[in-house]
């Protein structure tokens, strides 16, 4: 009720690491279906694992290769559809118009909610609804760039920490003093 006009945005950070998570599933199970086992130095699924991650545009020739070589085996068909909505996914974020990446992103969204486009690889159907359920938030943040959670993260992240160095206060004038020393405040302890 008090913020009657604030619209809720997906981070990309959290898609993002949420479509390298299947993809990573994605080669896990092609790993154990192969071999039995968890994959090993010298296998090519395993020694891919951090190239498949990696932007496209970014990989060294040699990673490139590698990559290009493991996605046009056929056995491998459920990793390339994974990889290429990883990499769509990307590529909507980093473009320049915000219109178009909205657009771009809708697309993915949309297919992968369809039962049909996530036959070959179930490990994408539940990216698929968590993006349907998640749609409005995640086309909300090419209508407002660059909002983030990152600086609410970060400020989480030091009261964390506080909390546990702050263990065993029980005087509250203490643990103010603690949070502001903490936090480099600590002039405002010593004018006060």
């Amino acid at each position: 009720r008090m913020l009657a006009h604030a619209v809720e945005a997906g981070d990309p950070f959290h898609v993002v690491h949420l479509a390298a998570g299947r993809l990573t599933m994605v080669r896990c199970r092609l790993q154990r279906e192969a071999t039995g086992r968890r994959g090993v130095k010298g296998e090519r699924l395993y020694d891919c694992r951090r190239a498949l991650l990696k932007t496209a545009s970014l990989r060294t020739p040699r990673q490139r290769e590698r990559v290009d070589t493991l996605l046009a085996d056929p056995v491998n068909d459920a990793l390339r559809l994974a990889h290429g909505v990883y990499q769509r996914i990307i590529a909507c974020y980093r473009h320049k118009d915000p219109r178009l990446g909205r657009r771009m992103m809708g697309a993915p969204v949309d297919a992968l909610a369809e039962p049909a486009a996530t036959r070959r690889c179930p490990e994408l159907r539940s990216l698929g609804r968590t993006l349907k359920r998640r749609r409005a938030d995640i086309l909300a943040y090419f209508t407002h760039q660059h909002s983030s959670n990152g600086p609410t993260e970060a400020i989480n992240g030091r009261l964390e920490t506080l909390r546990g160095i702050a263990m065993g206060f029980d005087n509250f004038e203490h643990y103010r003093q603690r949070s502001l020393i903490h936090s480099g405040r600590i002039k405002d302890i010593l004018t006060h």
